[in-house]
């Protein structure tokens, strides 16, 4: 591929947002800064948007549903789909540099996510000429025709974390473009760089303005607003289980749609048959990816009693083996927590680990010597001894911390792994194809992954059980998250 020079899109400056096809600035005049997590650095300012912002986003995105947007047929939608990510793979070093320096994620797994990043958009192009109503036949008396229409259900107010940047706002822009809806994107206010840049992409692929708005802002003063506006028709959202209710709620005054994909603590069963070179470094990378800082983390990990020693051992031995250090060095495996804040967050959980009688194998500290000491960097770090009840292995921690349970029967494994008000995801390590279908059945989470962690397609459905959220997010399903079914009936005799 045509590889074009990186425009520099971090470097110190101010970024206004885009509404209506124009940069703006918040009706305030209010700005804020984001800083790499990785150096303390300020990388940026962008407006401090909020509900004067939203409003002016929310009618621009409904001009353009009703203007020449809903004109648009399916071909052009899924041309339009294609020219983009063909600009995102012309531009993918700055996306993911743009990523790397705004929230810490470490560049080598930046690039690798092109595959998923690109792959979700050209399958949304695909997926843009096949949307379709189906004939019915029915019980009327007398020759009448039914079938249905599928429709796309308007604007949609679309709210992401800053752990994923550039795969959560596609996740929501994409399906929106297939179906014909219209964004507004309130990204987090810890990583609005990524979404900013999409928008400019966007722009240069020729998305329509006002098709696709990026409104930056706190949640309380922008993401708020957004989900209780009556002019927004559906509200897709990425985040903690706490703000999810909160989305819930506000969405009643027009009951909008409600997409959402929230916390979760994910199990890892290892089985006694499982193969070790394998399993350790999976299950390490499944909580210690992104820092921890990722909704499907499997920090609860289920090891048998019999292999439990040595596979707690090599899993320490791992994490001490992993480099640590600011993300846009590609030997980087093991970036920064995203803020001070997080940082605070995770060393409190390690506090309690500790307290209530967790033994601590390997990890457990801030990082602060040398290049690190102006970042949000932990350790890896392995609790052992942990039983079901300590809060590191009830509650989200959102940090690389992995609890280790050994268990005896398979019957108690999959009791304890349910064992919790989430079902986002689950692990599972066997050699055994009965053991694998029987876990995957009985597991509660909505994606259950089998000697592998972290396998997201574009056309296999994501999303939760529980309190992780309802509604989907990849496949048929996810499109149809963004349609309306319309029945009509028409007499011929």
């Amino acid at each position: 591929m045509t590889i074009v020079p990186i425009r520099q899109p971090i470097d110190g400056r101010h970024r206004p947002m885009f509404i209506g096809g124009l940069w703006v600035e918040a009706a305030s005049g209010q700005t804020f800064e984001t800083r790499n997590p990785a150096t303390g650095e300020i990388i940026a300012t962008v407006p401090r948007g909020g509900r004067q912002d939203i409003e002016r986003a929310v009618a621009a995105a409904r001009n353009a549903f009703v203007g020449p947007w809903s004109r648009f047929k399916p071909h052009e939608r899924q041309k339009l789909l294609l020219r983009i990510a063909n600009l995102f793979e012309r531009h993918w070093e700055e996306i993911c540099t743009s990523d790397t320096t705004d929230m810490g994620l470490p560049i080598a797994r930046a690039r690798g996510n092109a595959n998923r990043v690109l792959g979700m958009l050209r399958y949304y192009a695909g997926m843009a000429t096949a949307l379709h109503g189906e004939t019915i036949e029915n019980s009327l008396p007398g020759d009448i025709v039914s079938f249905t229409r599928k429709e796309p259900v308007g604007v949609v107010g679309a709210i992401i974390p800053w752990n994923a940047p550039t795969a959560a706002s596609i996740w929501k822009i994409g399906p929106a473009l297939a179906t014909g809806c219209t964004v507004v994107l309130k990204p987090s206010e810890e990583a609005p760089l990524t979404p900013l840049l999409i928008a400019e992409l966007m722009a240069e692929a020729g998305v329509p303005d006002g098709v696709v708005n990026v409104v930056t802002g706190t949640g309380a003063e922008a993401g708020a607003p957004l989900a209780e506006h009556m002019g927004v028709d559906k509200i897709v959202f990425t985040g903690s289980t706490l703000t999810g209710q909160s989305i819930v709620r506000a969405s009643a005054g027009n009951l909008k749609r409600v997409s959402l994909e929230l916390g979760g603590k994910s199990p890892v069963i290892v089985c006694a048959d499982a193969d070790l070179e394998r399993a350790v470094p999976v299950a390490a990378m499944s909580v210690f990816a992104n820092s921890g800082q990722i909704c499907i983390a499997g920090s609860r990990l289920f090891v048998a009693r019999s292999i439990h020693d040595e596979f707690v051992e090599r899993l320490s031995a791992y994490a001490a083996s992993l480099r640590i250090g600011n993300g846009i060095d590609p030997e980087t495996e093991i970036g920064p927590l995203i803020s001070p804040r997080q940082l605070e967050r995770v060393e409190g959980y390690l506090r309690a680990g500790s307290e209530e009688g967790a033994r601590l194998v390997t990890g457990g500290t801030r990082l602060s010597h040398g290049a690190l000491a102006a970042g949000n960097f932990i350790a890896p770090t392995v609790f052992a001894g942990v039983s079901d009840t300590m809060r590191i292995a009830r509650e989200e921690i959102f940090g690389p911390v992995i609890s280790a349970l050994p268990f005896d029967t398979l019957d108690e494994a999959v009791r304890r792994a349910n064992d919790t008000p989430y079902g986002l995801a689950a692990g599972v390590f066997t050699r055994d194809l009965a053991t694998a279908h029987q876990l995957s059945r009985r597991l509660q989470a909505g994606s259950v992954w089998v000697n592998t962690y972290h396998a997201i397609d574009p056309a296999v459905p994501f999303g939760g059980y529980k309190m992780s959220g309802y509604g989907r997010e990849g496949g048929g399903e996810h499109l149809g998250e963004y349609l309306n079914t319309k029945g009509v009936f028409i007499r011929i005799d």
